[in-house]
């Protein structure tokens, strides 16, 4: 049985993301390998043991291609701690989920070097809000997201400051509100600048970009420097009730 690639007429518009391909032990039997497999079992490996995708059956393991990473997001609550029962607008998209399968990694297009993932099945990940393409996989939530998508990861059952890990030339910022001017006078909210705080603290910092040698390239910040980086760059992220910013090393443009 050949390979069959998830065009993108056929799922979600990511045709270069997902494959699936038959395995050895099901080769010329009929019946279906994964049916007798315990659910709790189903996570074990980099490839996904699925019977359905996108409500289509399929005979094989469900692989993502490249740089792609598979997540089976985390349930949103249905209410709130005091009991209120949240409606479908109200609820807020969850951002955080299981890494359940990745790619081999991105071939760097000049060297033919394949990067290595940042992350591996079984870590536990946050990302944006609007990244990655939503997909059914035998009836349960999952997405699929670039490996540059991945805000931090983390172990545990959430992200706390101490268990994140930022990945790649990331770095993870406390940013600084400008509540007064030099001269101590305080600002109103509305007077404030609109755009968001583009100045703070380095808290964690990535092991750096992978270059197309495969080296690893250092990353000149270190944690508690100030940094100064581009008006709207980074990606809010909230770890234990405090807002952070997740910073690439390259929209920084000055440190103090």
């Amino acid at each position: 049985m050949m390979s069959l690639i998830l065009s993108s007429a056929l799922l979600f518009g990511a045709a270069d993301a997902f494959v699936t391909r038959p395995s050895a032990a099901h080769a010329g039997r009929q019946r279906h390998p994964f049916l007798n497999l315990p659910n709790a079992g189903r996570y074990a490996s980099s490839t996904l043991m699925a019977s359905t995708v996108e409500g289509r059956a399929i005979v094989g393991t469900a692989t993502p291609m490249s740089n792609f990473v598979l997540i089976r997001v985390d349930i949103t609550p249905e209410q709130t701690e005091g009991g209120i029962i949240l409606s479908k607008s109200a609820k807020k998209k969850a951002t955080t989920g299981t890494v359940i399968s990745i790619g081999p990694g991105e071939t760097h297009q000049d060297t033919g070097i394949v990067i290595p993932m940042p992350v591996a099945a079984g870590d536990k990940v946050q990302f944006g809000e609007y990244d990655g393409t939503e997909i059914d996989i035998d009836g349960e939530k999952h997405t699929l997201i670039r490996n540059s998508d991945v805000l931090v990861k983390y172990s545990g059952e959430s992200p706390t400051l101490a268990n994140v890990q930022v990945t790649g030339d990331s770095l993870l910022v406390l940013p600084r509100e400008e509540e007064e001017t030099s001269g101590g006078l305080l600002i109103a909210a509305t007077s404030r600048k609109a755009n968001k705080p583009s100045t703070g603290t380095v808290v964690k910092v990535g092991p750096g970009k992978t270059a197309g040698t495969g080296d690893v390239l250092p990353i000149d910040v270190a944690e508690g420097d100030m940094v100064k980086y581009r008006d709207f760059a980074g990606t809010d992220i909230n770890i234990e009730g405090q807002d952070y910013a997740v910073v690439k090393y390259t929209d920084c443009l000055a440190k103090f």
